[in-house]
């Protein structure tokens, strides 16, 4: 009999932490006692930050003038901060206030001290995990009855993904400037991580999706990756649009958990005991 596969699709920097913590929390539970999992890493986007010092400047000028800085990524936060290399509170006179999409984002700041100052910069983020998106951080940011257009935003982003939140602050009058600080990569098929995802046996297989745009790079190749289809397979995804992109590129079977990492691990428990 086969083993169950898991297939981990982030960036590998970030696949590396879940791996261990889902490693550890599957052989502890129990669920699977007869034979445990198989966890493969494919990262099927490599994150590569920008380092050119024209779009530091250009961030350095924009920071000066925000009212807000969001940031839509853990991923958008390390490279600016990377860009930059200085303390958050010495690129404005005033303290600038970031708005992030959740958890993850916001564990990211705090590693870079932000939020910990003498005189914490705010964050702002949905209340609830499972409104961590752009819709919920739109939400939070209305709460805060301000006179969208007064105020001069700054958004820091990859290349490519959505400009809903961009769009929808500029339908409410305000300034925003949305400044792509890294690409993404799409994985090389030569590259030695396919390997194990071709022998693997996809009928027993769990994919955890986390990136529409990683998605759709996989419906792109599918058909000759996987000749047979993705239909046998089955997905966790912690967004709606994740997981409708994963059933429209041919997933059987597809699941939506609430975003964060222990909701992501909850469902995969789940699905092992079935």
């Amino acid at each position: 009999m086969s083993t169950k596969t898991i297939v981990i699709t982030r960036p590998s920097g970030q696949a590396r932490q879940l791996t261990e913590v889902l490693s550890q929390i599957i052989e502890k539970s129990g669920v699977a006692k007869r034979s445990l999992p198989e966890i493969l890493s494919l990262p099927l986007l490599t994150i590569v930050p920008k380092d050119d010092e024209q779009l530091a400047d250009h961030i350095a000028s924009a920071l000066k003038e925000a009212d807000l800085a969001i940031f839509v990524s853990p991923n958008a936060i390390e490279s600016v901060m990377r860009l930059l290399e200085r303390d958050w509170q010495d690129f404005s006179k005033k303290v600038i206030p970031i708005g992030v999409m959740g958890g993850s984002s916001a564990l990211a700041l705090k590693n870079h001290g932000i939020g910990l100052e003498t005189k914490p910069t705010r964050i702002l983020m949905p209340k609830s995990n499972e409104q961590w998106d752009s819709e919920g951080l739109w939400k939070e940011l209305q709460s805060l009855k301000w006179d969208w257009p007064s105020k001069k935003i700054v958004i820091f982003k990859g290349e490519g993904g959505r400009d809903w939140l961009a769009d929808t602050l500029k339908k409410a009058g305000a300034s925003v400037q949305a400044v792509s600080t890294y690409t993404r990569v799409p994985l090389d098929l030569q590259n030695p991580a396919w390997h194990a995802i071709r022998e693997m046996d996809i009928s027993k297989s769990l994919w955890l999706l986390t990136s529409s745009e990683a998605v759709r790079y996989l419906g792109q190749i599918a058909k000759d990756q996987f000749p047979q289809g993705l239909q046998s397979a089955s997905a966790i995804c912690p967004h709606h649009n994740i997981t409708d992109a994963a059933e429209a590129i041919g997933f059987g079977e597809v699941f939506t958990s609430d975003p964060g990492d222990e909701a992501l691990i909850k469902a995969t428990l789940a699905w092992l005991t079935i």
